[in-house]
């Protein structure tokens, strides 16, 4: 499965890194610092992933959620941010999981294993039509 890393933070990006590489199956195909030619980059890596740092310089990530989600190849979007109240408007825009970079690695593993199983991520847990949050993940063993 291919992945591509979208942070500014070359720490951010290392530690993504190792611990997707745990992952089986799970390459890296590109990296970008900038959103400045990220679409680009989406279209000739064709990554089945991306990991988008919610803060990366450039246009607003909303943005490229928008673009890049409008695609039949569309790739799976994991938004990283920096607080809780960045989930909300990164699922909104088109995220498929959210995970707050300081959270345990844990996290960011449920909600890349829920991505690469189809499962889609939203805000909140309704019954009708039965999506998942990445709080009730933490209870299903993956």
């Amino acid at each position: 499965m291919k992945i591509l890393l979208a942070t500014k933070d070359p720490d951010l990006r290392l530690s993504l890194e190792l611990v997707l590489s745990e992952e089986p199956a799970v390459t890296v195909v590109g990296t970008a610092s900038e959103t400045a030619g990220l679409s680009a980059l989406i279209r000739s890596t064709q990554p089945a992933i991306v990991l988008l740092d919610w803060n990366l310089p450039g246009q607003p990530p909303a943005d490229v959620l928008a673009k890049s989600c409008c695609r039949p190849e569309a790739a799976y979007f994991i938004v990283l941010g920096d607080t809780a109240e960045d989930k909300k408007p990164a699922l909104t825009a088109g995220a498929d999981a959210f995970v707050i970079k300081g959270d345990p690695p844990v996290q960011l593993l449920t909600a890349f294993r829920a991505v690469r199983r189809d499962i889609v991520i939203t805000s909140d847990y309704n019954d009708e039509d039965h999506q998942l949050t990445a709080d009730s993940l933490s209870l299903i063993h993956i």
